[in-house]
């Protein structure tokens, strides 16, 4: 019932903020081209760019409640996370937009209205911050972190133009603008990157981040009656959703002894890792192995 709770909240605030940056996008790109500050111009590109995303985030986390099914056993739940990926994207094309107009405006210098900049820097801050402040509670979801991520560039964006048009004022020192319109880009892009490589790993099923395969064998190994595992393979079914499948070796023993091994290294692998599926194949010692990938190398009980 909570995690319903938190879906319609989330869903809300993402619908929301579409509306809200929409009618920021107005007010920067005309302040922006009123002021002659590409920086404005810029901010509002980016969150323009932030409404597809928005949008792309609200369908992921839509479809990342549906139930699996026949033909999508594992159910919906990497749709938050091809919509990371797509909203990655995105915004490095973003990005490199930004920088070609910081340069074209390094060529050929204007001038700028900080007044315009300033009161229009101050409404963008105060409703990237809103719209931050609405989807910080899921944050922990990749999806949702992208969202966050992306609108708290946008405030700090914000404070950084606010800040530079006041000092543009004080020394007219012009070269600030596009100075801030590169910073911007800057930022999207090492945000962008980071969550494109997040991305990347969970669609490729690498193994998930700040965990170690080897210490993963151990803890199965540390099982009392387990004396091999071999074929270990972890991988991020959605955000914070873990599998694991792997062999495990152990003695010709009753079924009720291998459901207690079972039932143990099961409890290990969520108490410690949070992996919540498992497919653990057992097979007797002694018996060859019908496997025919070892990853890693085996990991044998010392006698």
């Amino acid at each position: 019932m909570a995690a319903c709770t938190c879906m319609r909240t989330a869903t809300g605030a993402l619908v929301g903020s579409m509306g809200v940056t929409l009618v920021l996008v107005a007010i920067e790109l005309t302040g922006g081209i009123f002021s002659g500050s590409i920086a404005l111009i810029s901010d509002a590109i980016h969150n323009l760019s932030d409404v597809p995303s928005l949008a792309i985030s609200w369908l992921g986390l839509r479809w990342a409640s549906r139930p699996a099914d026949t033909r999508r056993t594992y159910g919906y739940k990497r749709a938050g996370i091809l919509a990371a990926f797509t909203n990655s994207i995105l915004l490095i094309i973003v990005a490199g937009f930004l920088f070609y107009e910081a340069w074209q405006r390094v060529r050929h210098p204007s001038g700028v209205n900080e007044s315009v900049m300033i009161w229009i820097s101050v409404v963008a801050l105060a409703i990237n911050a809103g719209i931050t402040l609405s989807v910080a509670r899921g944050r922990h979801d990749l999806n949702l972190r992208t969202v966050f991520i992306h609108n708290l560039g946008d405030a700090l964006s914000n404070v950084a133009i606010l800040v530079g048009a006041i000092v543009m004022r004080a020394t007219n020192a012009r070269w600030i603008d596009p100075l801030l319109g590169a910073a911007i880009g800057v930022m999207v892009l090492w945000s962008s990157v980071g969550v494109l490589r997040e991305a990347s790993d969970i669609l490729l099923e690498a193994l998930p981040r700040d965990m170690e395969l080897g210490n993963v064998a151990r803890a199965i190994l540390c099982v009392p009656g387990v004396q091999e595992v071999h074929d270990i393979h972890v991988w991020t079914l959605g955000t914070d959703e873990h599998a694991l499948s792997c062999h495990v070796r152990i003695p010709d023993m009753h079924m009720e002894e291998s459901e207690r091994v079972l039932g143990e290294i099961r409890q290990r692998l969520s108490g410690q890792f949070h992996i919540s599926h498992t497919t653990i194949q057992f097979e007797r010692v002694g018996l060859p192995s019908d496997s025919g990938l070892y990853m890693p190398e085996p990991v044998r009980r010392q006698q």
